[in-house]
């Protein structure tokens, strides 16, 4: 399989994502339980797939496109990437404490952490490095966990697994006031997350993004990877408008909690409306949190 990877890395963009957008669609057609969580999942959002100009066409085949990027983006050449308010993060690395992004299941989610340490995970002229640690699941295959670890492990980007070790991890990066990276719209393991409304429907929602950034005093900032059309790259959106996770007390309250994550489903809900065509609405966002073992 790394030997597949390596040689789509060196097709082009275009192609990959052309192929991707015919995978995308293929998926829909064949799989009827796929096809059906995409349509429930849009359909609570108060959205529908009719062939209209509104339609959500656009976001079965970028469901294919996530997952052919990803040679490009894990051992190609590096792609052509935009910004699109670094002000933010220029101004919360200031404060010395760190910064907690949330990036949900919308555009190229791997995309950003990979242009944030471009860009500020190393050091520069008149700027010390600040690398970002991401937490990851682990994938159940283990030639597959090799490969993701050595793909996503680079200069500035380093990754932890969804363990306590790995959240002992996260907290140490933002005490030396550097930054993770977190997917908010992952359903957590039982004990990890509290439900929450996802767009008027209850989802077990994690709460670590406001822990961590309770305990550390971090910066919480929402960041996701537009794909722009035409293969012309990404542009990565950092944005502090929406809602972020309230700041709870030393001792949270099942209530606090609540609202909190409320508020982070709030602001994720907001950033999926504003580009619909981009979500992962394929992701099983309401089903049941697994036990740990």
């Amino acid at each position: 399989m790394g030997l597949l990877f390596k040689f789509l890395s060196v097709w082009p963009l275009g192609l990959l994502h052309a192929v991707g957008w015919c995978l995308g669609w293929l998926a829909f057609g064949l799989s009827g339980s796929y096809r059906a969580q995409f349509r429930q999942n849009a359909g609570q959002a108060g959205l529908a797939l009719p062939q209209s100009k509104n339609s959500l066409n656009g976001a079965v085949g970028a469901a294919g496109q996530l997952l052919a990027e990803l040679p490009r983006l894990w051992f190609g050449k590096p792609v052509p990437i935009e910004w699109d308010g670094t002000q933010h993060i220029e101004a919360a690395l200031a404060l010395g404490k760190g910064i907690v992004f949330l990036t949900p299941h919308l555009g190229c989610f791997e995309v950003t952490a990979q242009a944030y340490a471009q860009r500020f995970g190393v050091a520069r002229p008149g700027q010390a490095a600040k690398p970002m640690t991401v937490l990851y699941r682990p994938p159940r295959k283990t030639w597959l966990t090799d490969l993701v670890s050595h793909a996503r492990t680079r200069p500035g980007l380093q990754t932890a697994p969804t363990t306590l070790a790995g959240v002992k991890q996260l907290i140490r990066a933002l005490k030396a006031g550097e930054c993770v990276g977190l997917l908010p719209d992952q359903v957590p393991p039982l004990g990890q997350g509290v439900w929450a409304p996802f767009f008027g429907k209850n989802a077990y929602t994690m709460t670590l993004a406001t822990r961590l950034a309770q305990q550390t005093g971090a910066t919480t900032l929402i960041a996701w990877g537009e794909r722009l059309p035409a293969a012309r790259g990404y542009v990565v959106h950092v944005n502090v408008q929406a809602p972020a996770p309230t700041r709870v007390p030393a001792r949270e309250s099942p209530a606090s909690l609540a609202e909190a994550t409320t508020r982070m489903n709030l602001a994720m809900q907001q950033l999926i409306a504003a580009c619909p065509q981009q979500y992962l609405w394929g992701y099983a966002r309401y089903k049941p949190p697994r036990a740990e073992p």
